[in-house]
């Protein structure tokens, strides 16, 4: 008989660090007792930190690099004329949708 839960598996870590990385995370998982209310103090936080920096990249958001996107003059006044924001929130807003201002506007349109 096949597990169903076996497709929602990651591969396993083929790295040393990816390992490390996998076990600190499982650690996240692992429930704790009801007498022990703090967390656990055997976490690398090196390990979390670069799993979830991994993670991030895969999804392709970054919480440390911004996207080198350069966006057009226009652009940026058309998105501040449409939405009545500040130029550098359009700007911003156009760096996250590498400089499609019709992405922009429809992304603020659904909220």
């Amino acid at each position: 008989m096949s597990n169903p839960d076996a497709s929602d598996q990651p591969p396993p870590p083929q790295s040393a660090e990816d390992r490390k990385a996998a076990s600190a995370l499982a650690a996240l998982d692992t429930p704790t007792d009801a007498s022990s209310a703090a967390a656990p103090t055997n976490l690398d936080q090196e390990a979390v930190s670069k799993a979830m920096r991994a993670l991030n990249a895969a999804h392709g958001t970054s919480t440390t690099a911004k996207k080198n996107v350069k966006v057009d003059a226009a652009d940026v006044a058309l998105v501040v004329d449409q939405l009545d924001v500040t130029k550098s929130k359009a700007t911003e807003l156009l760096k996250a949708h590498d400089g499609d201002a019709v992405a922009v506007m429809r992304a603020w349109a659904r909220g």
